[in-house]
């Protein structure tokens, strides 16, 4: 089976075997009979974080495609428990529609719930780790089925102790604690109060919210669109740095940047990119930087795993030669590395 359809770049070679789970008991059993014989497994979701090899992948791929939400009051909160192989688009449109606040600014996101807990999805001032209540794994080192707490996920920027250690746990379901409310928590990306025409802080209704993630989303070819060459991507390439406060000062006076307790500053990836000389639109034989955001790289149509990770490393260098941040990638590497 050819892995570049079930990945949203369209890239990847073909797996030595590939399945499907439609249950959690089956995803465990999978991956369970993998491990028992030491077959090389990889799980797949929506393939929208994943940069695939052209050699593809020597061993089990499971899809997860387990399905099922459960939804249970407490107190001014509902707690929601998805499995990992709903979308999380359509999870989302339904919190906004219920009346569940928490995860509106995460609209457009492509990609399964399973996923969203390893990466720490975050998108406009709201990150998954801010409504997880706990993520049920199967861990494959004790084989056991284990209901793990948010604490016990090590939730940091982009980060998690699942993608610290991707081997070990297998998400099978997550809880969201999101609160009854008819309005968004309060807006804390500037980009979006603008959009929204609000001060940093004003809560808006839940589906103005999402309409004005949507918008900024579809801008910046972030939203699956089959007619959008840019939206064949696996979303934004490289990670914001962070650094120490006024680390990069010295060479970029008066850039862009977030202040972070602890004497940090997180920096925007976008702006280096294009000041090291990298503009939307910048190609490297038939992959290319999207024409709407630099920090997507795409694969419009006939590219390669391996063009991409040459235009990916141009830029990293750029970067790394303009400014002395080593910029890190955020899709997963499947059987290929920068």
């Amino acid at each position: 089976m050819i892995l570049a359809p079930y990945t949203t770049l369209g890239l990847g070679g073909p797996a030595r075997d590939f399945v499907e789970a439609r249950t959690a008991e089956e995803l465990v059993s999978l991956v369970a009979e993998a491990d028992g014989t030491k077959t090389p497994l990889l799980i797949l979701g929506g393939g929208s974080n994943l940069v695939v090899a052209d050699e593809g992948f020597d061993g089990r791929v499971v899809r997860v495609a387990s399905r099922g939400v459960g939804v249970e009051r407490d107190g001014d909160q509902v707690l929601v428990t998805v499995e990992a192989g709903e979308e999380w688009d359509p999870l989302v449109a339904r919190a906004v529609a219920e009346g569940w606040s928490g995860i509106e600014c995460l609209s457009g996101i492509p990609g399964l719930v399973g996923s969203t807990p390893i990466q720490n999805v975050g998108a406009y001032g709201q990150a998954v780790a801010e409504t997880i209540r706990s993520v049920r794994v199967y861990d494959r080192r004790t084989c056991q089925v284990l209901d793990l707490g948010a604490r016990q996920c090590g939730f940091a920027y982009r980060d998690s102790v699942f993608k610290q250690d991707l081997g070990r746990h297998v998400v099978l379901a997550v809880t969201y604690a999101l609160d009854l409310a008819d309005r968004s928590g309060p807006v804390a990306y500037e980009e979006l109060a603008r959009r929204l025409e609000v001060p940093l802080g004003e809560r808006v209704p839940l589906a103005a919210a999402r309409e004005a993630v949507l918008g900024l989303r579809r801008g910046k070819g972030m939203v699956l669109d089959a007619g959008d060459p840019d939206t064949r991507s696996a979303g934004s390439f490289f990670m914001n740095p962070i650094l120490p406060a006024g680390e990069l000062e010295p060479r970029a006076p008066g850039h862009p940047r977030w202040e972070l307790p602890g004497g940090l500053e997180k920096v925007p990836a976008a702006w280096l990119i294009e000041q090291a000389g990298f503009a939307k639109g910048y190609s490297r034989g038939p992959v290319r930087i999207s024409t709407k955001h630099t920090l997507a790289l795409t694969n419009p149509g006939g590219g390669s795993t391996a063009d991409l990770l040459a235009l990916a490393r141009e830029v990293r260098d750029g970067v790394a030669e303009k400014f002395g941040v080593t910029l890190v990638n955020e899709p997963v590497m499947v059987g290929c590395a920068l």
